[in-house]
C-alpha cells in the first residue's frame, strides 16, 4: 500500500466514526458493476428472450436521457420477475468473482475492515440490485443485513416486480433514514447521485469521483481521494 493509501485510511480512522456508509460501483470497486451485471445477464440469457428484447432499446433510451435514472435502476431489478432468487444470486456471485474481484480498490477494503475492527457501523449504500452487492460485499468485509441496494420483494424464493428500494440519488439518504435511522459520521461516493447522501454525512468523501461530483467536492470542502491504480 502507498503512503497515500495509508495516510488516506488513518485520515478517516482519526475522525472515530461510529456510521459510514459507502456507495460501491467506482467507490469500493473501478467500473459499474450494475451496468456490466446488465449486459452480461442479457448475453449469458440469465432472463427471458422476451426481457433481452426489451432491455436492451430500454436501456439505450435511459443513456439517451428518455428514461429517468431511478426507473432505469428500478427496473433492471424487477425484470428478473418469475426467477427464483437463488437462480439470480448464483448468476451474480459468478459475474462478480469472473469481472469484478481483481477490481476491488485494496485501500478501500483495508479502510472498511478497520473501520469495522474499531467498532463502527458500516453499511454499502447502492443503486444497484441487491445480488450484485451481496456478491461483492463477501469480498469487501460489509455482511449482508448492512446492504441498502435496489432490491424487489421476494415470495416463497421467488423474484417479484414489486420495488422496495432504489436507492439513488435522493433516494439514498431517504434510504438511510428509513432503515438505519440515523446520519452517518462518514459517507463515500464517486457521481452525482452520491451527492445527497455525502450532504447527510459529518464528513464527505469523494472517492474516485466523476468530474461533476469532484466539483461539488471542492465546493463544499469534502475530501477527494483518488484510489491506487488497480494492480494486476
Amino acid at each position: 500500500m502507498t503512503p497515500k493509501a495509508a495516510a488516506f485510511i488513518e485520515t478517516v480512522l482519526h475522525l472515530q466514526p461510529r456510521l459510514a456508509v459507502f456507495d460501491c460501483d467506482g467507490t469500493l470497486w473501478a467500473g459499474d458493476a450494475g451496468e456490466e451485471f446488465f449486459d452480461w445477464e442479457l448475453r449469458q440469457r440469465v432472463v427471458s428472450d422476451e426481457v433481452v428484447r426489451w432491455a436492451r432499446p430500454r436501456y439505450a433510451d435511459y443513456r439517451a436521457g428518455k428514461v429517468i435514472e431511478d426507473d432505469m435502476c428500478g427496473e433492471m431489478v424487477t425484470m428478473h420477475r418469475g426467477l427464483t432468487e437463488a437462480q439470480v444470486q448464483q448468476a451474480a456471485n459468478r459475474f462478480f468473482e469472473e469481472n469484478f474481484v481483481s477490481q476491488i480498490f485494496p485501500e478501500m477494503r483495508e479502510l472498511v475492515n478497520r473501520l469495522r475492527a474499531s467498532g463502527c457501523d458500516v453499511w454499502a449504500v447502492s443503486s444497484t440490485n441487491e445480488w450484485v452487492i451481496r456478491a461483492g460485499m463477501k469480498y469487501c468485509g460489509i455482511a449482508d443485513n448492512r446492504i441498502l441496494a435496489a432490491a424487489v420483494a421476494i415470495e416463497n424464493g421467488m423474484v417479484t416486480d414489486r420495488l422496495v428500494r432504489v436507492p439513488t440519488g435522493a433516494g439514498k439518504p431517504a434510504a438511510i433514514h428509513e432503515v438505519i435511522g440515523k446520519e452517518p459520521d462518514a459517507a463515500f461516493g464517486n457521481s452525482r447521485w452520491d451527492t445527497e447522501m455525502l450532504a447527510i454525512g459529518r464528513n464527505g468523501f469523494a472517492v474516485n469521483p466523476n468530474p461533476d461530483l469532484e466539483k461539488t467536492a471542492r465546493e463544499r470542502g469534502w475530501t477527494v481521494y483518488r484510489p491506487d491504480k488497480i494492480r494486476g
